[in-house]
């Protein structure tokens, strides 16, 4: 079946190309993602096993002593394939460390190494997922990243829940060892995965191996238009370096202006400050430790439901809507939290248990709308704005900054927490309104649009045509749909 002409809301034609979801793609977007799981269990993992007394008692008896002292303030006691194999062997190198730690030093060293992993791992698989997909599906596809990403996460909060329970202490290595599982997967997995054609294309195989892996996975046997939009972009590619196109020419402006603030917005949410510290937060405001670690199980449970209902609205609804509706909802909790923290609790004591309740209930509506929007979103729209020739790079650069950003966050929200208090809730708060009003305004929806024809975008926008409009921009362009 050959490309049909399609008018999107906008009044602006595309094409759409044929094929239909196969058990192939299915099949290898599932072993992919085990990539997101592996992600989800390591910052689910890592909130629980620091607010386990043994872990800290351990490696942090400093941090142990303040959380059990009574002058303590309550805001502040807490101190491609090749690529996804690598990341699955790195990760399962860390778990094993990690698990077998005798001093900090294993534990730092096991960490480094989980770094590694996740660094591979999450540039390549939201790009396998994105070029596998069917255009019309790619959203539901690529939002199945952030489902593993909760299923890892819901996992450790589990493993968590019952590790800490062990006697004798040692629950925590349980926890850290258990990283190595997913990350087996992955690595084994991976070794059996195909390349994605438009990934054969740009390293310069046969064209015609990369044609018959297409038909394989479309399902159909006419895909002469999808391939020659794959082969235009790639002879586009040879003009240049994918970095320094991004980075230095003009055209690429609004694609690496995307790459940097959908990963910088997504953090700034809050969400890993609460992920990464939620029992910590929990027990802060007087649920004790295996009660706080039942808390998140539930509100992660919850968001796991939530990033389902997102990969079943993301190609009807699109993307725009989503982030509109989830900010909304995301700011409205962050709001009363911080009203409640700042009313009810204060430097010393607890808050009731019915408060304690009403604040569980908005962490979980707001891990419900994250899941809903910014969580799956984030790595969506960086996975699919690329043009193939810059798609490594950009991909790579929306990844470190992600990092960046999450290690720049976890390690202050507890400095910033103990220094601003509730006021924390209404920074991320403000951050919030701000993300909200760059996607109303700057970002164009890209529902449905195959992947090589999304750089078509910009030339329409209001704001972005005087960068992707230019003479060479259009040029560009052409040879894209030629």
């Amino acid at each position: 079946m050959a490309a049909s002409t399609v008018v999107d809301s906008d009044g602006q034609e595309f094409r759409r190309y044929g094929g239909r979801v196969t058990t192939f793609v299915v099949l290898s977007c599932i072993t992919a993602g085990m990539g997101g799981v592996i992600f989800g269990y390591d910052i689910g993992i890592s909130g629980g096993v620091t607010s386990m007394d043994p872990f800290l008692r351990k490696f942090f008896p400093k941090v142990y002593r303040q959380m059990k002292g009574s002058s303590v303030s309550n805001y502040c006691k807490c101190g491609r394939r090749p690529s996804m194999i690598i990341a699955g062997a790195a990760f399962l190198a860390g778990g094993a460390i990690g698990g077998a730690a005798v001093d900090v030093y294993m534990v730092i060293f096991g960490r480094v190494l989980l770094g590694v992993g996740l660094g591979f791992g999450n540039q390549a698989v939201p790009l396998y997922l994105s070029e596998m997909a069917p255009p019309v599906y790619r959203g539901a596809f690529s939002n199945g990243f952030q489902l593993c990403v909760s299923i890892g996460a819901v996992t450790a909060h589990l493993i968590n829940f019952g590790a800490e329970k062990i006697k004798g202490g040692w629950g925590w290595r349980v926890s850290l060892a258990l990283a190595a599982v997913p990350g087996g997967f992955l690595a084994l997995g991976a070794l059996f995965l195909p390349e994605t054609p438009n990934s054969l294309v740009q390293q310069g195989k046969d064209q015609e191996h990369a044609r018959a892996l297409l038909k394989r996975i479309r399902g159909v046997d006419d895909v002469s238009d999808e391939m020659a939009d794959i082969v235009a972009a790639t002879q586009q590619a040879k003009a240049g370096r994918g970095l320094q196109l991004i980075l230095f020419q003009r055209r690429y402006r609004p694609q690496l202006v995307m790459a940097v603030m959908i990963p910088f917005f997504q953090q700034v949410t809050g969400i890993n400050a609460i992920s990464f510290y939620a029992p910590v937060l929990l027990r802060t405001i007087g649920l004790g430790e295996s009660a706080s670690l039942l808390s998140v199980v539930v509100t992660g449970s919850i968001g796991l439901v939530s990033t389902a209902v997102s990969m079943s609205l993301v190609d009807r609804a699109g993307r725009r809507t989503l982030f509109f509706v989830g900010g909304a909802q995301m700011l409205v909790c962050q709001l009363m939290i911080g009203a409640i923290m700042a009313t009810q609790l204060g430097d010393q004591g607890q808050v009731s248990k019915a408060v304690a309740l009403v604040l569980i209930v908005l962490i979980a509506a707001y891990v419900a709308a994250f899941a809903l929007s910014w969580g799956p979103l984030g790595w969506l729209v960086p996975s699919e704005i690329f043009p193939l020739e810059v798609r490594s790079a950009g991909q790579s650069i929306a990844v470190a900054v992600n990092f960046l950003l999450t290690t720049f966050v976890a390690q202050l929200f507890l400095a910033m927490l103990c220094r601003m208090k509730s006021g924390i809730f209404f920074f991320f708060a403000a951050w919030l309104v701000i993300m909200t009003t760059f996607v109303y305004l700057l970002l164009p929806e890209t529902k449905g649009k195959p992947m090589e024809q999304v750089g078509e975008l910009w030339g329409h926008h209001w704001f972005w045509k005087r960068f992707a409009g230019t003479e060479e921009g259009r040029t560009t362009n052409k040879l894209s749909c030629n």
